[in-house]
């Protein structure tokens, strides 16, 4: 399994929110760049970024720092936040990332994200993010009417290859990540699933590589120290031998 740890990014500031609440926010470090080499010293070879900025307004407000962190770290980077068109995307895309996360303009604009995977293939994942069963948008603060199954349906019938799922009751509050919810998906889809929302225990990063997940994001347990990253990437690689 691989590990993503993650570098949510507010006023180019390396920041936690608590369950999504913009107004519950932790401010870790202003040296973004600084915390994605910590996590090459660890061992890892992913990150996973968030223009929480933009994933709220829909602009590419960090878009400086996504780039220094790309060339400084030279980390495999995922980045998602405010992607919703084609010159979004490819501005990410030259900047040497790795894939595009859509996640508002996955739900609102559908001829949007058809042409995205028909253009862009496997370098375009959606961030399926879920509150009480249903698919949140606009940096989580609206939710939808899609079923997260359903949409997982349509994603996979249009062809997306990787599919980012956060339970957001989970996220921030280091009280375990939702085992269930991945089993299920994992079990209906062929698609690739990135469990995100409350990995905050070694013993999570084990049973979720015992599942056969293909990744998951560690956020706050590795900036408290709850999880250890060099061995949270020790145990994933152990279940891919």
């Amino acid at each position: 399994m691989k590990i993503f740890p993650a570098i949510d990014l507010i006023d180019g500031c390396a920041v936690r929110l608590f369950k999504g609440d913009y107004n519950q926010k932790t401010v870790y470090s202003n040296n973004p760049v600084e915390v994605a080499r910590s996590f090459v010293e660890a061992g890892a070879e992913y990150i996973h970024i968030v223009d929480l900025d933009g994933a709220k307004d829909g602009s590419n407000a960090n878009i400086e720092v996504v780039r220094n962190i790309v060339r400084e770290s030279g980390l495999k980077a995922e980045i998602g936040g405010g992607i919703r068109s084609v010159q979004a995307i490819e501005k990410y895309l030259d900047l040497g990332v790795m894939r595009v996360i859509l996640g508002t303009a996955a739900v609102t604009d559908r001829d949007f994200l058809k042409k995205a995977v028909e253009t862009y293939g496997e370098k375009v994942a959606v961030g399926v993010d879920i509150k009480d069963g249903m698919v949140a948008i606009k940096g989580w603060t609206e939710v939808s009417q899609l079923d997260c199954f359903g949409f997982c349906r349509e994603l996979e019938e249009l062809g997306v290859k990787t599919v980012i799922c956060t339970d957001i009751s989970k996220d921030g509050v280091m009280s375990g990540t939702n085992i269930e919810l991945y089993k299920q998906l994992s079990e209906q889809f062929k698609m690739d699933i990135v469990a995100s929302g409350g990995v905050s225990s070694i013993e999570n990063v084990k049973t979720l590589t015992d599942m056969n997940m293909y990744g998951a994001i560690l956020g706050k347990a590795i900036y408290t120290g709850a999880i250890d990253l060099r061995k949270a990437i020790e145990t994933a690689s152990e279940g891919e031998r």
